[in-house]
């Protein structure tokens, strides 16, 4: 027997700070929920369910900005409601003032109604708003993030809605033309003489005049002559530049609505060609001189080519009427090549109609909207007048019976452009709904699996707990039983 080390005290001490072990981290397991409380207790799954906890809240995140987005889109489409509201009101009084049982009195009670709806409609449009974002002012383009990870986005753009928009209302800078003519003489090098012009225009130097067509071209391309006269662009809008224009150096644009396009020079120090975005051919060629003071031309070479009406840049803008010159008179913009302080840019106007938008009186058939960065004065032919004043009215009119049909047909253009917002509203809606459900069901999913990794069993962790227990009491007691081994020693002495 020896005293100086008891072997079986050791093992019974080592065997119960083991089970002690155990019990604490049972206890920390019990008291946490948690089978990882730090990397030692399995690194590889703590890695792997701080990834999924990542996922997860991401997840939980895109369902809320689904929300988030629904609620914004809610809100434009109850504001849209309202403005279907008025444009049913509004055909309502154009059928109602259709009728000839209205006099003239009628009439411009029934235009009043009109003119203040239209004002409320651009209203609904100007103050509609989502976390201070306007929302049907026409600059909404939002991209939403509905998904964990980067790029996982949709994106929702919401046109213009006012009534200028809608085309049932506006503002215009007009020019009114007389029975004048303008006679173009001493040219040469150019393919049409013009004939029959009713007016010209005259803008300051270097002010910048915009002209928007019809959708003649569906791509864009700057084109840029070498004499620095004329610069356009080419992209539903055209837009002429007057810089310093010397002699000789004058330019024609001539249009062609069967995809054909020349630009020609009266005198090009090289030719050249352009390519729009969509194929069509810009041509550069060169002409004969012409004598100092005289004029080309820019050609309507279609049997009919439409102009919108561009807006001015005192704040006001026009009402969105179209303006058909047809080629019975092919004349259109012509250039003053002097080196002076002005540009004239002349249209025909033999046969002018107001189309699309608006029903103009009998002395507005012959008004058009001129837009430019700084003053513009309008000079027309001997009968001619002059007006550079911004007015305000409804862009359809009520006040006979063929307005009031023509308003019938704008109105129902207006009705079906909110109509197909509001759809496309409903369609991104109910498409968000479904990415919130796909959301809500991954997010469900990747947290089971990311508990299963983190979570405890506490059925079986209770049973490890409780062997745990045992053991170190039977440890303890046991523990007792071999420290008092080395007594025996004593009864060796008595």
């Amino acid at each position: 027997m020896i005293v100086n080390t008891n072997i079986a005290s050791m093992n019974a001490q080592k065997s119960l700070l083991g089970t002690n072990n155990a019990m604490q981290k049972s206890l920390e397991k019990l008291s946490s929920g948690s089978r990882i409380n730090k990397a030692a207790d399995d690194a590889a799954g703590l890695a792997m369910s701080e990834k999924m906890r990542g996922q997860i809240k991401g997840l939980n995140q895109a369902v809320r900005n689904a929300q988030s987005a629904i609620s914004l889109i809610q809100t434009a489409e109850g504001a849209l409601n309202e403005t279907h509201s008025i444009l049913q009101r509004m055909r309502e009084l154009a059928v109602q003032s259709a009728s000839d049982t209205n006099t003239t009195d009628d009439r411009a009670k029934i235009q009043a109604e009109m003119d203040q709806l239209a004002k409320e409609v651009t209203r609904i449009s100007n103050t509609t708003e989502f976390n201070t974002q306007n929302l049907l002012a026409g600059g909404l383009d939002n991209t939403f993030h509905i998904g964990a990870n980067a790029g996982q986005n949709m994106s929702l753009s919401v046109g213009a809605m006012d009534a200028k928009s809608l085309n049932v209302a506006g503002n215009m800078v007009t020019t009114s033309f007389g029975a004048g003519e303008l006679a173009q003489t001493g040219i040469t090098g150019i393919t049409t003489q013009s004939e029959g012009l009713d007016g010209k225009f005259i803008a300051a130097k270097k002010t910048v005049a915009t002209y928007t067509p019809g959708a003649v071209f569906a791509g864009a391309a700057a084109v840029t002559d070498n004499a620095s006269a004329y610069t356009g662009s080419v992209d539903k809008t055209f837009t002429l530049k007057v810089a310093t224009v010397a002699a000789n150096e004058v330019t024609q644009l001539q249009y062609s609505t069967d995809g054909g396009a020349t630009f020609k020079a009266a005198t090009w120090t090289a030719a050249g060609q352009f390519t729009l975005e969509d194929g069509v051919k810009i041509d550069i060629e060169a002409d004969g001189a012409l004598a100092a003071d005289q004029t080309s031309t820019f050609a309507v070479t279609a049997d009919k080519i439409t102009f919108t009406l561009a807006g001015a840049d005192d704040g006001s803008s026009p009402i969105g009427d179209e303006v058909n010159v047809y080629r019975n008179n092919t004349s259109a913009i012509i250039g003053d090549p002097a080196t002076d302080t002005e540009a004239t840019v002349n249209f025909d106007f033999a046969t002018v109609l107001a189309a699309v938008g608006a029903a103009y009186d009998a002395a507005d058939s012959s008004e058009i909207s001129q837009t430019t960065q700084s003053s513009t004065a309008a000079v027309t032919g001997a009968n001619g007048a002059v007006s550079t004043e911004a007015v305000t009215y409804s862009g359809i009119k009520v006040t006979s019976q063929a307005k009031a049909n023509l308003a019938i047909t704008t109105i129902d253009n207006a009705i079906n452009a909110v109509s197909e917002e509001r759809s496309n509203l409903g369609a991104m809606q109910n498409r968000l709904e479904h990415t919130i459900n796909n959301l809500q069901t991954a997010s469900e999913n990747m947290t089971s699996a990311e508990s299963r990794i983190r979570d405890v069993d506490m059925a079986a962790e209770m049973s490890q707990f409780t062997k745990s227990q045992i053991l170190s009491q039977a440890g303890v007691a046991m523990l007792a039983q071999a420290n008092q081994v080395p007594q025996a020693v004593l009864k060796l002495l008595g």
